[in-house]
């Protein structure tokens, strides 16, 4: 995670407008209860993930209910008990999930198959990485794909104007992108 509050330069990927779009996604066919896992919201990239989330909800004119929403450590097992634990919450059920990495993603998808919920009919499931588990997941896992390539090339041209003595703190936010695969 970034400490925001230092001065200094850094890359990241825009988490926020990655899980803004996740959640738009899900969204998007009529699914009204969505939930999110989210990261530890003591790192930068936890919380920008979980306002993401709030604001694909209120863009697309859902409510914020604060039971949808189930802290994780970014662990598979983290994210299968966050997603036991929306199973058993009274009331209507989950009908989406984006969990706020694809380990959590994957946990999810367990709890899920245990439960006896089909994914993506009963409940949708987006993910935030695009790894090799996003991929290899039953069924393979949708996902925000972070530019990491593009990440490490700007890190390093950052890098490298400060060695240069360039003036300091540069910012660069770079675009994810959606991948749509078979679990949403």
């Amino acid at each position: 995670g970034i400490d925001r509050g230092t001065p200094g330069s850094y890359v990241d990927a825009d988490n926020r407008g990655g899980a803004r779009a996740a959640v738009a996604h899900l969204a998007s066919p009529g699914r009204r209860r969505i939930a999110t896992i989210t990261g530890p919201l003591d790192m930068g990239v936890g919380l920008d993930r979980l306002d993401g989330y709030r604001d694909g909800l209120a863009a697309a004119g859902l409510a914020a209910d604060p039971g949808l929403v189930e802290p994780g450590d970014f662990t598979e097992e983290g994210g299968a008990a966050a997603m036991a634990r929306l199973l058993a919450r009274p009331g209507d059920p989950v009908d989406a999930v984006f969990a706020a990495s694809d380990l959590m993603a994957a946990g999810a998808l367990r709890a899920l198959r245990a439960a006896g919920r089909r994914v993506p009919e009963d409940v949708a499931v987006v993910g935030f990485e695009d790894s090799a588990v996003a991929r290899y997941a039953q069924p393979p896992l949708t996902t925000v794909r972070q530019p990491i390539e593009e990440m490490g090339r700007q890190a390093t041209r950052l890098l490298l104007a400060k060695v240069a003595g360039e003036a300091g703190g540069m910012h660069l936010v770079l675009d994810t992108e959606l991948v749509v695969r078979a679990s949403s």
